[in-house]
């Protein structure tokens, strides 16, 4: 907000300090510094204006008003320095009536559009719907700006308390919706508290916008307080760091940060120097139209012939679902029940098929259960689509595998597979399914009912195991 000359009246300060004393007030929704000092009632704007301390924390020392970051000094009604200063926080009318004390504070506006408006606009346009961050000094102007569009309904801030917790939570939103989510730190230990859940990202390759504020471009590199090389930093965990300048085309910037996240899966990283946020800015958002492709792509007939000679003469097949199948929920319920081909998932796609139906299997590997192990053994054929190969999942390499997956790093990715499938999941299923014809494929249906009632009974068998309750006595 920024203040104009036309005053809107008087205000009412609910509660004065004793004097020599000072303490904040807010006042018609700003937050101000009140003085008693010599009998007078004084009113200054709470900003320092040396480098924005809180006055209102400050003292008064020898009849000046002291900001309790870096001890300037201030006369507590004029707001003057003392000689050979020239910093002077702005003063306030003060009046003091029978009913109480009267502050007159000048009108508010609204602040011009600004480079931080340009690039929360640009994150809106392009589907960032939700940020998880925490406020500070230098990212306020960023911060502000996230309000305003929050106030229109367009975007959802998450504070948070931990800028760790900010990371990890955009990266789940990210695993979970397929859709970009931001998380925003200041500069310094704030950002890079956000390296762990970043990381979590990039390795599960979460779509993730991260955000950081920073130190003044004139004191960037000279060892200032929290002065760091944040793009040196997050080198390793983003597709791309860049930082805005006040040249910069930002809305540009904000579009490509978001596009890297989505194209790559991972991890796009802004600085946002302090200075530079609050910019005035007449710069258009930058729409996504026609600056993606479409992802939905259909195999060669080739890998898709040499696909369906394999499940057409497999009879006991397996299906292992990992997180890339996640928008391919229907087809891969229709293929199971097509083939009768029990649906094994990653730990990650844990739900893809529920362990409710008569083909959920439930997860594979160290995180799954003995039955979903057993049916991968007993298969003659592996169809695994979207999956990782984590060792964690320990999918049978000694089994032959069809592998369904649209970025061509992933196939075959540690082993070789019989059949590279290069596609979207639901396109490629869909066209082995629309192909597949008849099979001499087993309907597993009976032996996922039984195993699953081998594993209940064992369960139920297995002791209990209790923990001995500690006692005050010895023995």
């Amino acid at each position: 907000m920024t203040t104009t000359g036309a005053r809107t009246g008087w205000h009412r300060i609910d509660e004065v300090p004793d004097e020599g004393r000072v303490r904040t007030a807010v006042v018609d929704g700003r937050s101000v510094a009140v003085t008693r000092c010599g009998g007078r009632v004084g009113v200054l704007d709470n900003h320092c204006p040396h480098q924005g301390g809180p006055l209102g924390e400050g003292s008064i020392e020898n009849g000046l008003l002291r900001c309790p970051w870096h001890g300037y000094d201030y006369d507590p009604t004029t707001g003057r320095p003392p000689e050979g200063f020239s910093d002077a926080p702005v003063a306030f009318p003060v009046e003091e009536r029978t009913d109480g004390t009267y502050v007159a504070l000048p009108e508010i506006v609204e602040r011009p559009r600004s480079v931080s408006d340009v690039l929360v606009e640009t994150l809106v346009a392009w589907g960032v719907d939700t940020v998880f961050g925490m406020v500070g000094h230098s990212n306020l102007g960023f911060a502000d700006a996230l309000r305003k569009a929050e106030g229109r309904g367009e975007i959802r801030f998450v504070g948070i308390r931990h800028e760790g917790a900010a990371a990890f939570a955009a990266s789940a939103y990210g695993k979970l919706t397929g859709r970009p989510a931001a998380c925003f730190a200041i500069a310094g230990p704030g950002s890079t508290n956000l390296l762990t859940g970043l990381y979590d990202a990039r390795l599960d390759g979460a779509p993730v916008l991260a955000i950081s504020g920073q130190v003044p471009s004139k004191v960037l590199g000279r060892g200032a307080f929290q002065d760091v090389d944040l793009s040196a930093v997050f080198r390793d965990v983003a597709l791309s760091t860049v930082t805005v300048h006040a040249g910069s085309d930002h809305a540009e910037l904000a579009a490509t940060a978001v596009k890297h996240a989505l194209d790559g899966r991972g991890v796009a990283h802004l600085v946002l120097p302090d200075e530079v946020q609050d910019l005035p800015s007449d710069a258009a958002a930058a729409a996504p139209a026609g600056r993606r492709a479409d992802l939905s792509v259909a195999p060669s007939p080739a890998t898709l012939d040499a696909a369906l000679d394999l499940l057409r003469a497999a009879r006991r097949p397996v299906i292992i679902a990992g997180q890339g199948a996640r928008g391919a929920t229907t087809e891969l319920r229709d293929l199971a029940e097509r083939l009768g081909a029990p649906v094994l998932t990653t730990f990650r796609a844990k739900g893809l098929v529920p362990d409710t139906h008569p083909l959920g299997a439930g997860v594979l590997g160290r995180s799954g259960t003995p039955v979903a192990s057993w049916l991968m053994n007993e298969s003659d054929l592996l169809l695994v689509v979207g999956a990782s190969f984590a060792n964690h999942t320990g999918i049978a390499p000694y089994k032959p595998i069809v592998q369904i997956d649209d970025a061509p790093a992933a196939v075959g990715r540690f082993h070789p597979v019989q059949v590279g499938v290069l596609g979207d999941a639901a396109v490629t299923l869909r066209a082995l399914l629309g192909r597949l014809g008849d099979t001499p494929a087993v309907d597993q249906r009976g032996d996922v009912a039984r195993r699953q009632e081998i594993w209940r009974a064992e369960k139920e068998r297995a002791p209990v195991v209790r923990t001995q309750e500690r006692g005050s006595s010895s023995g």
